[in-house]
C-alpha cells in the first residue's frame, strides 16, 4: 500500500492524531500531495477506556443521524457497538427512546444473555436477537445498524438486493445479500442466528418485508453503509418505475467495489455526517 506522510493534527472529532496516507483508489494516489495538507484517518488509542469511549461517542452520533434522516418507525431500529475489552458485549440504544434524543449517557451494555449490565433502561428485545447473532458470528464486525427506512423496506418488500446501476451502489456490488424470508417481529435468536448466515461475509443484508441491515469495522463505516444502501435503495426504485435501467458492466462494478465499497471508504464517508451532527446537537455528548 502506497502511504505519504503529509503531517499530523489533533481530530476534533476522533480527539486522537492522525496522518495522511494515499489509498489505492483514492484521488490522492499517483501524485504528491502538499506537505501541508491534512486528512482524517480512523484513529488508534492509547487504552481501551479511549476506545470504548470514542465508540459510544460515535454510537450516539450515529443514532441523531438516523433520526435526522428519519430512520425510526416508532419503537424499531437499533444500532450496535461491540465493546472493546468485553468482546461477547455491546453498547445499543435502549428500548422505546427517539433517536434524535438519545446522548452518550443513555447507551445500554447488553452481555451475551441479553441482560443490561450497565444502563436504565430496557433492550429491545429484535435487538438482542439480531445484532447478538450478528456479532458473535463476524468477530471482524464492530458495529451492525438496522431500523426500518422507507426505501429499505420497499425494496425488501420486492425481494431485491441492492444492483450495480450507480457508482455509489457498486459499493455493494456482490457485497449485500437477501433474508429470503419473513416470520414476524425477530424476538428470538434462531431466528437471528438465520440472518447472521444470510448476511454471510458481505457488510449488508436485505431483509425480506422488514428492511436493512449493514455492518462494518467501525461504527462509522457500519452506519454509512446503511445511509448509503438506502439512498440506493432509493435511486433503483426510481430509475426502474421509470423505465429500463443499464447496469454497469460486472468488470467495472468489480473496480468501483474497490473504489468506494472498502472499510476506509465508509469511514471517510461518514465523516462529514458526524461533522455535521456533532455541530448541530452537541448536547449528544452528555
Amino acid at each position: 500500500m502506497a502511504s505519504v506522510r503529509v503531517g499530523h493534527r489533533a481530530c476534533p472529532s476522533c480527539r486522537t492524531r492522525v496522518s495522511v496516507r494515499s489509498e489505492p483508489g483514492s484521488e490522492t494516489q499517483g501524485r504528491a500531495m502538499p506537505d501541508n495538507l491534512d486528512f482524517r484517518l480512523p484513529p488508534t488509542f492509547d487504552s481501551l477506556e479511549e476506545e470504548r469511549l470514542h465508540r459510544k461517542q460515535r454510537l450516539a452520533a450515529a443514532l441523531r443521524i438516523f433520526g435526522k434522516f428519519g430512520f425510526e418507525e416508532g419503537i424499531a431500529g437499533h444500532i450496535t457497538a461491540r465493546d472493546p475489552e468485553l468482546t461477547d458485549h455491546f453498547w445499543v440504544n435502549p428500548f422505546g427512546m427517539s433517536f434524535k434524543h438519545i446522548t452518550v449517557s443513555d447507551l445500554l451494555l447488553v452481555d451475551h444473555d441479553g441482560n443490561v449490565v450497565e444502563g436504565g433502561r430496557p433492550v429491545n428485545r429484535a435487538a438482542f436477537a439480531i445484532h447478538s447473532q450478528v456479532h458473535q458470528a463476524r468477530p471482524d464486525v464492530v458495529a451492525a445498524a438496522h431500523s426500518h427506512s422507507v426505501y429499505g423496506r420497499a425494496l425488501s418488500a420486492l425481494g431485491q438486493t441492492i444492483e450495480p446501476i450507480t457508482q455509489d451502489a457498486c459499493a455493494f456490488y456482490r457485497d449485500n445479500a437477501l433474508f429470503d424470508d419473513y416470520t414476524g417481529v425477530v424476538t428470538e435468536v434462531e431466528e437471528g442466528k438465520r440472518i447472521a448466515a444470510a448476511l454471510g461475509g458481505n457488510k449488508a443484508v436485505v431483509l425480506r418485508n422488514h428492511g436493512l441491515l449493514t455492518v462494518g469495522e467501525t461504527v462509522d463505516s457500519a452506519v454509512w453503509w446503511f445511509v448509503t444502501m438506502e439512498r440506493s435503495a432509493q435511486v433503483q426504485l426510481v430509475a426502474k418505475a421509470a423505465g429500463q435501467v443499464v447496469p454497469i458492466e460486472p468488470a467495472n462494478a468489480e473496480l468501483t467495489h474497490g473504489q468506494v465499497g472498502t472499510e476506509l471508504a465508509g469511514w471517510v464517508s461518514f465523516q462529514p455526517l458526524h461533522d455535521q451532527i456533532i455541530r448541530e446537537q452537541p448536547d449528544l455528548f452528555d
